[in-house]
C-alpha cells in the first residue's frame, strides 16, 4: 500500500509539472527534502540533488525540463518545480521517499544536446554521492520528452524506464519545417504583422512580444477568420472543432516557437536549418497563388547534418520506453508517434515501447488517470510490478478509464 500510494503521489506530480495545469488537490505530504547546496556540472550546468529526510524508497526520479527561452539566464527553471499553489515539487517527491535529481542544462533554448549529457552525468553525481539508486527513471515533457528518448537510447545502462510526453521524437528536422512551414504560411496570409525574416527574427519583436507583436497576431486573426482558416488548412496544425479559442492558441503558440527559437537554433545548429525551397504547398482555396507568392529559403546543409547526427532518435532501445501525446498536438504533433514506432520497430524493439493516444486537444494536455496508467504500465515492464491505483481516482469514469489504458497495453490491473 506504501509504494502504491508513492506511485499516486508521484504521478499526480509529474502532470502537473508536465502540463503546468490544474491536479487534483492531495493532502500536502508530511516529509520535507533534504537538498545539497545546488552544484555545477563539468558542462557548467547547475544541478539539484534531493534525498527525503526519511527513508529512501530506492528509486530516482530524474527529471528533463521542458523548452526554457534563450533569453533567460541559465539555471534550474524554479517556475517549473513549482505547484499552482506554491507547494515546492522537490518536497512531494522526497517526502514520497523518492530521489529527486533535476539539472538546468548547460544552455537555455534547443538544449537537446546539452540536456542529454547532462542528466546522464547527473546520475554518476547521485551515485557517487547518494549511492546506488535502484531504478532509474527518466522523465520529461516537450524538449524534454526527445531528451528522454535520445537518454535511454544511448545510455541504457544509466536509465531503466523512460517517460516521454509530447516529444518531437519522431523526426527532428520535420518538427523544425513544421514550423518554418507555419511563419511562412502566416506571413502570406498575414502580411507585415511580424516583421521580416522568419529565418531571422528582429530582437525587438521577442522583447516586445508580449506587448506588441502578440496582441497584433491576435487582432489580425480576428479580423479576417477566411485567411486563418486558409492559414490552419494548409498547415495542418491542430484545433479543437469544439473549441474556437483553441485556433487562438494555436496560432500564438506556433508562432512563439518561430519566434523565440530561431535565433538560437541557427546558432547551435551551425546553420538555418529550414528549407522550403521545393515545398509544394496544398489545402488553400488558391493553392497556385499560395505557391507563387509564399516566400523560400534553403537550409543550410551543416544544419541539416548536425540535425541528423545530435537530434535524431534512432528507435533502438533496450529499455522499456512509455510514451504519450494527444491527437490534436498544435505545437508537436502527434505525427511524430507513428515516426517514431517506424523507427522501433525498424530497429526489432518493438516490444521495449508503448504509445498512449490522448483523444484531445492541447500539447502535453493530460488527464491524472492517464498519467497515471501510462507510470503503471511503465514500473510493470521495468520492475513486474502490479500496481492499483484506481481506487485513488476521483470518480468511477476516471476509474474505468484507467483500468481500460493498462487492459489495452497489457498490463495487470491487481483485483
Amino acid at each position: 500500500m506504501q509504494r502504491i500510494t508513492r506511485l499516486i503521489l508521484f504521478l499526480t506530480l509529474v502532470l502537473v509539472a508536465l502540463v503546468g495545469s490544474q491536479a487534483p488537490v492531495f493532502a500536502e505530504p508530511g516529509g520535507t527534502s533534504i537538498c545539497d547546496p545546488d552544484g555545477v556540472q563539468s558542462s557548467g550546468a547547475i544541478y539539484r540533488i534531493c534525498m527525503p529526510d526519511g527513508p529512501w524508497n530506492g528509486d530516482l526520479v530524474v527529471y528533463a525540463h521542458g523548452y526554457v527561452s534563450p533569453l533567460e539566464p541559465v539555471g534550474i527553471p524554479e517556475d517549473q518545480l513549482t505547484l499552482p499553489d506554491g507547494t515546492s515539487l522537490i518536497d512531494m517527491i522526497t517526502s514520497m521517499g523518492y530521489a529527486f535529481a533535476t539539472t538546468s542544462y548547460a544552455t537555455n533554448g534547443l538544449a537537446v544536446v546539452d540536456g542529454v549529457q547532462d542528466v546522464t552525468e547527473l546520475v554518476s553525481i547521485f551515485r557517487a554521492t547518494k549511492g546506488e539508486p535502484e531504478h532509474v527513471y527518466l522523465t520529461g515533457p516537450s524538449e524534454g520528452g526527445l531528451i528522454t528518448i535520445l537518454g535511454i537510447e544511448r545510455h541504457p545502462d544509466v536509465f531503466d524506464g523512460a517517460l516521454s510526453t509530447c516529444g518531437p521524437i519522431g523526426n527532428f528536422q520535420k518538427q523544425t519545417d513544421y514550423l518554418g512551414d507555419f511563419r511562412v504560411v502566416f506571413d502570406y496570409y498575414f502580411p507585415g504583422v511580424l516583421p521580416p525574416s522568419p529565418i531571422a527574427i528582429p530582437d525587438e519583436v521577442m522583447t516586445d512580444w508580449e506587448d506588441v507583436y502578440e496582441p497584433a497576431v491576435r487582432a489580425a486573426i480576428a479580423q479576417d477568420p477566411y485567411a486563418t482558416e486558409q492559414l490552419l488548412r494548409v498547415t495542418r496544425a491542430a484545433v479543437d472543432p469544439t473549441d474556437p479559442a483553441s485556433v487562438e492558441k494555436t496560432v500564438l503558440g506556433a508562432l512563439w516557437y518561430n519566434v523565440f527559437a530561431t535565433n538560437d537554433a541557427i546558432d547551435k545548429l551551425g546553420g538555418q536549418p529550414f528549407g522550403n525551397q521545393h515545398k509544394l504547398y496544398f489545402g488553400s482555396d488558391d493553392d497556385f497563388a499560395l505557391n507563387l507568392g509564399v516566400q523560400r529559403f534553403q537550409a543550410d546543409p551543416q544544419a541539416k547534418a548536425t540535425i541528423q547526427e545530435d537530434y535524431q532518435t534512432s528507435g533502438d532501445l533496450q529499455r522499456p520506453v512509455v510514451t504519450m501525446h494527444t491527437l490534436l498536438d498544435p505545437i508537436v504533433p502527434y505525427w511524430h508517434e507513428p515516426l517514431y514506432r517506424q523507427k522501433v520497430m525498424g530497429s526489432g524493439a518493438a516490444f521495449q515501447h508503448i504509445n498512449i493516444p490522448i483523444p484531445r486537444y492541447g500539447h502535453c494536455n493530460f488527464e491524472p488517470e492517464e498519467v497515471l496508467a501510462a507510470f503503471a504500465i511503465l514500473v510493470f515492464r521495468v520492475e513486474g510490478d502490479i500496481l492499483d491505483v484506481s481506487a485513488a481516482l476521483p470518480d468511477a469514469k476516471a476509474q474505468q478509464r484507467y483500468q481500460e489504458l493498462l487492459h489495452r497495453y497489457g498490463t495487470p490491473v491487481m483485483p
